[in-house]
C-alpha cells in the first residue's frame, strides 16, 4: 500500500485541510500540540487502485489535475501533493482509483502497543466530535501481528482516548456507515494511518442498482479501455465489446466518450468531515463544471450478448448511468456478430469458468461434486430475470442462431459473475470457443485491435494468435493478463513459440 519510504516534504509549505500548517515558511502559525509529535503528519493523498493499473492511475491523476508534478507511482497506488481541491477533484473524476486516503501518521511498530502510540500523534478532534462514529479498516502485508481486529481495536482506543481527554467524551463505532473511517495499513515493519475520504469504494459509481449480480468492477473495466489507449477521441475509433454481460465495459467507455465524471451520482465521505465544511461551495463549483464539460461522444460505442435478458439488463444499466444515447446494443452472438465498422477497438473481459459461489458445491449443491467448467456465451441473469428469451427481434434471432438461442435459453446459475456460467458439459469447450472467435475476427475484423482479459496465460495458443502485448493486471484475487491482438486476414500466429515478456501497463 503506502511505500515505507513515502514521508513527508518540510521544505515545501502547504495547508492541510484542518488548517495545521506544514512546512517551515515563515509567518506560519502551527495548531497547539496536545502531543509533542501530534500534527506531524505526512503531506501527500495516496490514492489506491489495483495492482497492475498503478502507472495508468498516475497517468489519469496528471490529466485530472493537469500536471504531472508530485504525482508518483508506488504499489497499490499513487502519491498526490496533499491539497483539499486535489482531494476533492480525484473523488469526482478518478475512473481508475478505489479509495482516495490521505495520511496522517507513520512510523515503525514490534506490537499493538506501537500501534496505540501512533494513533495518540493525530488530533482527532479536528476531524469529529464524540457524538459521531467511527470504523477502523486494517490492511495487511507480511505483517507480524496474530490478529488485525486486536490492531484496529488498539487504534480505536488511541482515537476514543485522545478524544475523551479533548473534548471530554469518546465516539461510538459504527462498522456499516461510520462518520469517519479510518485506514490502517501495516507492513513488516513499519504502520500507516491514514482517513478514507471516498466512504464507498469508488467503484461504486451510484447507478448501479441490481443485486445479486457480481459484475466486472466499474474501475477495471476503465482500466482495461484506458489500457487500450482508448480515450473516445476521434483518431481512437470506436469500441465494441461483444460479450457485455451488465455493459460496464460499454457505460465507462462511454462515460470517457461524453466526458462524464464517475463521480456525479454518489456521494463522498468528505463531505461530512469537519475539516471539509468550509469548503462546501468549492465543492459545489466543481459539481457544476463537471456537469458542464459533458459532451456529445466523438466516435460510435456498440455493445451486446448472446443473452436478450443480459442486452436488455445492460440497456438498463446505460440509462441509469445516463449514457444509453451513446451505446448501440445489440442482441448478437459474438461467433457471428459482423464488424460494425472498417476498424475500431475490441475490449472484452470474456467467460473464464470461474464463478463466485461457495467453494466445493457442483450445480445439484452437493458437497465436493463441481460442475464441469465448460465456456458457454449465455450469462448469469440478474435476480428474479424471466429465463425465457424477449425483446425486439427474438424469434427471428432464434431462427437464425439456433444454437445461440439454445445456450441462452438455458437457465442460468444466480450470483454468478456477470460473463461466467458452470455448463453441464454440452457447451462448446473453452478453447473451441476462442479458437472459433480468433477465427471469425480474421474474416471478418481485420483492421481492428482487440484486448482481451484473460486468467490464462495460455490464452494466445487457444486463439491460435500472436499477442503484440500482455499487460499484468489483477481481477480481484485473481491474477489476470490482458493481452492485445492486431487483426490481420489470415493466421496471425508467429512461427516463434516464444512469448513476449509482461509489459508494464505504462509502456503503450
Amino acid at each position: 500500500m503506502f511505500l515505507a519510504t513515502a514521508r513527508g516534504h518540510p521544505e515545501q509549505g502547504g495547508q492541510s485541510p484542518s488548517g495545521a500548517a506544514t512546512g517551515s515558511e515563515p509567518g506560519r502559525q502551527k495548531c497547539q500540540r496536545v502531543h509533542p509529535a501530534m500534527n506531524d503528519k505526512p503531506d501527500f493523498l495516496f490514492v489506491t487502485c489495483a495492482n497492475g493499473s498503478e502507472e495508468l492511475l498516475a497517468e489519469e491523476c496528471a490529466r485530472i489535475l493537469g500536471t504531472p508534478q508530485g504525482i508518483v507511482a508506488g504499489r497499490g497506488g499513487v502519491m498526490v501533493d496533499e491539497n483539499v481541491e486535489h482531494a476533492m477533484r480525484l473523488n469526482l473524476h478518478s475512473r481508475i482509483a478505489q479509495r482516495v486516503l490521505w495520511p496522517m501518521v507513520d512510523g515503525e511498530y514490534r506490537h499493538e502497543d506501537d500501534l496505540y502510540e501512533l494513533g495518540r500523534r493525530i488530533n482527532w478532534s479536528e476531524w469529529i466530535t464524540p457524538d459521531e462514529t467511527i470504523r477502523v479498516d486494517v490492511t495487511a502485508q507480511r505483517s507480524p501481528l496474530q490478529s488485525l481486529n486486536f490492531a484496529a481495536l488498539r487504534i480505536k482506543d488511541a482515537v476514543c482516548d485522545i478524544m475523551r481527554e479533548m473534548a471530554g467524551a469518546r465516539p461510538s463505532v459504527d462498522t456499516r456507515f461510520p462518520d469517519l473511517a479510518i485506514s490502517l495499513h501495516v507492513d513488516a515493519t513499519h504502520a500507516w494511518i491514514a482517513i478514507d475520504l471516498s466512504g464507498e469504494a469508488l467503484f461504486k459509481r451510484g447507478w448501479r442498482e441490481q443485486q445479486g449480480e457480481a459484475p466486472l468492477k466499474e474501475t477495471l473495466a476503465s482500466t482495461l479501455v484506458y489500457a487500450a489507449g482508448w480515450h473516445g477521441r476521434p483518431d481512437d475509433g470506436g469500441l465494441l465489446d461483444p460479450c457485455c454481460g451488465a455493459g460496464t465495459i460499454a457505460i465507462e467507455a462511454a462515460q470517457i466518450a461524453c466526458n462524464v465524471a464517475p463521480g456525479m451520482t454518489r456521494r463522498f465521505a468528505f463531505e461530512r468531515l469537519r475539516p471539509f465544511l468550509d469548503y462546501a461551495r468549492s465543492w459545489g463549483e466543481m459539481q457544476v463544471e463537471a456537469r458542464d464539460a459533458i459532451v456529445k461522444p466523438a466516435v460510435p460505442i456498440w455493445a451486446g450478448d448472446v443473452s436478450f435478458r443480459m442486452t436488455d439488463f445492460a440497456t438498463r444499466n446505460a440509462e441509469r448511468a445516463g449514457v444509453a444515447h451513446a451505446i448501440e446494443f445489440k442482441t448478437a452472438d459474438a461467433l457471428q456478430r459482423p464488424a460494425p465498422a472498417d476498424r475500431g477497438t475490441i475490449v472484452m473481459n470474456p467467460p473464464y469458468g470461474e464463478r463466485i459461489d461457495a467453494k466445493g458445491r457442483g450445480s445439484a449443491g452437493a458437497p465436493g461434486a463441481r460442475a464441469a467448467r465448460t465456456f458457454t456465451a449465455a450469462r448469469a441473469a440478474p435476480a428474479g430475470a424471466d429465463a425465457r428469451p424477449r425483446g425486439p427481434g427474438a424469434e427471428a434471432f432464434a431462427r437464425d442462431n439456433p444454437e445461440a438461442a439454445r445456450r441462452q435459453e438455458r437457465p442460468a446459475p444466480l450470483g454468478g459473475r456477470e460473463s461466467a456460467v458452470v455448463d453441464g458439459g454440452d457447451g462448446a469447450s473453452a478453447g473451441e470457443f476462442f479458437a472459433q472467435l480468433a477465427s471469425h475476427w480474421k474474416r471478418h475484423y481485420s483492421g481492428w485491435t482487440a484486448w482481451v482479459l484473460s486468467p490464462d496465460m495460455k490464452l494466445p495458443s487457444a486463439m491460435r494468435l500472436k499477442e503484440s502485448r500482455r499487460v499484468p493486471m489483477w481481477n480481484g484475487p485473481i491474477e489476470c493478463r490482458l493481452f492485445r491482438f492486431d487483426m490481420v486476414k489470415g493466421s496471425a500466429r508467429a512461427d516463434s513459440s516464444a512469448a513476449p515478456r509482461d509489459n508494464d501497463s505504462s509502456q503503450r
